[in-house]
């Protein structure tokens, strides 16, 4: 095990940012960023022992200094999307900043969010912690927090990504990891026929705004079912189904099976030709299946076209609006009940 860190340039405003590489003796490399603490690159062999990045993103920090997509990123302190960008907490009405359609929240802050924050860093024998501090009221949500996420390399092929927050005030916390998988590598255009099992009998349908109305429907008999191991791409097209045309394919919140808090396996893909699988772990009670429907246009890895379908989403994560959603797992912390949670990502070849 190693872990080793090289500059990786500067900010617009002029701070350091250094890149944090975790290997282990199988031949995966982990590249993590302080910018967002962003996964970066991770490279993991195929059947024949050749190394690839299995993840999006860019070569260049400036490419992600807007980064839409948020390619590999540490999204806090909320994930995914708010309705009406406000949530109430003990009565009292907290604003978000509007940046999504028909005047939602999403992902806390597009421009001021932990994924566009210099974190400060500290190294371990096989891992790297991350970690800042949020002022109550910025990004118009409650207490003052302390946050860090360790991104931990395994010699059983395991990244493990650990999160930890503390608050002074109950406060909403729903972080996760929006690293786009292609288990194929950088040069392939679409990950349509990576095979995916995601362990959830159940999924929250959403509008066209992808905003739940908090109904939490069966999978069974709709091409929202991936209890039994499919191609991604099998019924993305499918036409007439309302909730594929809403947000262009998959991008919803599955529930998963059984879930009380401990870590279990949630979800498994595997892509052929390249004989690499991932398994994924966590303890949160969602998984956003985003497809990667909306991914735009622009140069990626190795210089190699990024675009819609090129790769997709597994964000670990309580349900989007949970907050605003009584009857969905409860996302709320106080100084008393810290957030705490860990994804597994294991890889096999």
């Amino acid at each position: 095990m190693a872990v080793t860190k090289e500059a990786f340039g500067k900010t617009r405003d002029g701070k350091e940012v250094d890149c944090y590489i975790i290997e282990n003796k199988n031949g995966m490399v982990a590249k993590v960023i302080t910018f967002g603490a962003i996964l970066k690159n991770l490279y993991v062999p195929d059947k024949k022992g050749k190394a690839e990045d299995v993840v999006l993103g860019y070569d260049k920090l400036w490419m992600y200094f807007a980064n839409g997509s948020c390619f590999g990123a540490t999204i806090g302190p909320v994930a995914n999307r708010t309705a009406n960008a406000t949530f109430v907490i003990d009565k009292k009405k907290y604003q978000l900043p509007i940046n999504n359609g028909n005047g939602n929240n999403l992902h806390s802050d597009l421009d001021n969010g932990f994924h566009k924050r210099v974190w400060d860093a500290e190294t371990g024998k096989n891992s790297v912690t991350f970690s800042l501090k949020k002022k109550h009221g910025e990004m118009g949500h409650p207490g003052n927090m302390t946050v860090s996420v360790t991104y931990t390399l395994t010699d059983k092929n395991e990244l493990k990504i650990s999160y930890h927050a503390t608050t002074d005030k109950k406060t909403v916390i729903n972080m996760t990891n929006h690293s786009y998988f292609n288990l194929a590598g950088p040069k392939s255009k679409c990950m349509h026929d990576t095979l995916l099992t995601i362990n959830a009998s159940n999924f929250v349908p959403v509008d066209k705004y992808a905003i739940p109305g908090g109904e939490i429907l069966p999978v069974k008999g709709t091409p929202m079912d991936f209890t039994k191991e499919k191609k991604i791409g099998k019924d993305i097209a499918q036409k007439g189904y309302q909730q594929l045309k809403n947000v262009h394919g998959y991008d919803h919140n599955y529930c998963i099976d059984g879930w009380n808090g401990k870590i279990k396996k949630i979800a498994h893909a595997s892509e052929a030709k390249s004989g690499r699988s991932m398994d994924v772990f966590t303890d949160l009670p969602g998984v956003q299946f985003y497809a990667g429907n909306c991914i735009g246009p622009n140069i990626g890895k190795e210089g190699y076209p990024n675009g819609p379908r090129k790769g997709f989403c597994l964000e670990t994560q309580y349900y989007p609006d949970s907050a605003n959603q009584k009857a969905f797992p409860q996302p709320f912390f106080d100084p008393d009940h810290p957030f705490e949670s860990t994804t597994v990502y294991q890889f096999a070849w």
